[in-house]
């Protein structure tokens, strides 16, 4: 009908969280900034057949613009973030979201701290982790997670560094990472190949965006 109508609200207010569907579907909303209490670690599920929100196990650390990505085996990897928006540092923690269970575990951190960031399931089931801003700036830096190891190995760097862009998987298994912030919107755009490890430059963004 291409209309909109009410739904049920969440149990908590909250700005820069993440929303992931689960293979229930269900919708997984977790962290973000509350501006009554601060930074949330709270976590809760929107279930589409009833309207209603229930609450499900806490992250381990409160953080805010974070990513959160569904693995191929259920489980949903959030990583970095902050845990504030001024004068706090950027995370390098991750952390396993169990929807059997309804709890997070800890999984080995990123080898560098980052928010802003971009998470992105490969075609293999890794996910690659490009970009984002820390205390030295914006960022260049990219790492691939393997959930069979729970490890974290570097790949080729984004050029230039970026923060706040967006990255998507195309359906010739490579990534295409458009915009962000570089001291200012930028127009570049580049596509990250898994099978090099690489980055190439393609044509770029009509209008500067982030």
């Amino acid at each position: 009908s291409g209309t909109w109508t009410t739904t049920g609200s969440p149990q908590a207010m909250r700005n820069n969280a993440t929303a992931t569907l689960l293979p229930n579907g269900k919708v997984l909303v977790a962290g973000g900034q509350n501006n009554l209490v601060g930074m949330l670690a709270t976590a809760e599920l929107f279930d589409p057949l009833t309207g209603m929100w229930t609450a499900t196990g806490p992250l381990m650390n409160a953080r805010v613009i974070h990513t959160a990505t569904l693995l191929a085996n259920g489980k949903v990897l959030v990583t970095g973030g902050t845990s504030g928006l001024t004068f706090y540092p950027p995370l390098a923690s991750c952390e396993l979201y169990d929807p059997a269970t309804g709890t997070w575990s800890p999984t080995a951190p990123m080898s560098f701290a980052r928010s802003y960031h971009t998470a992105t399931l490969l075609p293999d089931g890794k996910v690659l982790a490009a970009g984002g801003s820390n205390t030295n700036g914006f960022v260049a830096t990219c790492e691939l997670y393997d959930p069979v190891t729970g490890a974290w190995t570097p790949t080729g760097p984004l050029s230039p560094p970026r923060s706040e862009h967006r990255a998507i998987l195309l359906a010739n298994g490579k990534v295409l990472v458009a915009g962000g912030n570089w001291g200012g919107a930028t127009t570049r755009a580049e596509l990250y190949d898994p099978v090099t490890g690489t980055w190439t430059v393609t044509s770029p963004l009509i209008h500067p965006r982030y």
